[in-house]
């Protein structure tokens, strides 16, 4: 299987992308640093066959490129898993965001992830071939973290994302999901803390303590194993039925029982 997975050079991408590799995906990954991008690969390549292309994901050439560049190195695109990096201010408190902030979050969360499924979806319904799409997005859309709220308020647009391409092209094979994550333990989490912590005067391991590892009852972060046997679930064909879905995957840290 031929897997695309964006924003990969670091964090939560670059770990899906390993785990993918381990089950004998061949990866194509992506970000808008060179050096980053080729670090990653270099890490990665003794673990499969994968592949690196930069892509700025607010750039409409970009997505473009992305799309032609992984189809040719991997023969066809069978998956899109989609990830994003942080906006550029967060942590970011409503009344600190700007116009170019909103800006950023909507093209980063809103605008990337829908371009790109409308790219890959014209080109699977072209090869008459099915096609799978995970967004990896927050449980943070469901109980809403005050510093995160531009990326919140436009990545919960995912969720129907999912549930609109499933409906519209599950028929053709085409099926789409949205996985709500918890805390996993990356750079972009720690450097997020990090800010607010410095913020309210407090040492980083207490704010850790308190924002990550005591919100579930198993007490610490996702491990990366565990995402990567879920994503590979939901690409193999047991998940064809749970098409549209939702799922939850943070050690109980929310409390609400729906969506």
């Amino acid at each position: 299987m031929g897997v695309v997975v964006t924003a990969s050079s670091r964090g939560i991408g670059f770990n899906v992308a390993k785990e993918l590799l381990k089950r004998n995906a061949r990866v194509v990954i992506s970000s808008s640093g060179g050096e980053n991008l080729r670090r990653a690969r270099e890490e990665l390549s003794h673990l499969g066959e994968v592949y690196a292309v930069r892509a700025d994901l607010k750039g409409r050439e970009d997505l473009e490129n992305l799309v032609k560049e992984a189809w040719g190195l991997l023969g066809g695109i069978d998956a899109l898993v989609w990830n994003a990096p942080n906006v550029s201010c967060e942590p970011c408190h409503l009344h600190d965001a700007g116009y170019n902030d909103w800006l950023e979050a909507s093209l980063l969360h809103t605008v990337a992830p829908g371009y790109l499924t409308t790219l890959l979806v014209r080109r699977w319904l072209e090869k008459r071939m099915g096609g799978r799409l995970i967004y990896l997005n927050s449980v943070s859309i469901k109980e809403p973290m005050p510093p995160l709220v531009l990326a919140d308020t436009s990545r919960a647009g995912l969720v129907q994302l999912a549930k609109s391409v499933s409906r519209a092209y599950g028929k053709y094979g085409i099926r789409a999901y949205s996985v709500l994550l918890g805390s996993f333990d990356t750079p972009g989490a720690r450097e997020n803390l990090r800010a607010l912590a410095e913020g309210r005067g407090e040492p980083f391991e207490e704010v850790w303590e308190r924002e990550v590892l005591s919100r579930t009852p198993l007490h610490r972060t996702g491990r990366w194993e565990e995402l990567g046997s879920l994503i590979a679930f939901l690409l193999s064909d047991e998940a064809e039925y749970m098409l549209g879905s939702t799922v939850v995957v943070d050690g109980a840290m929310t409390r609400g029982v729906f969506l």
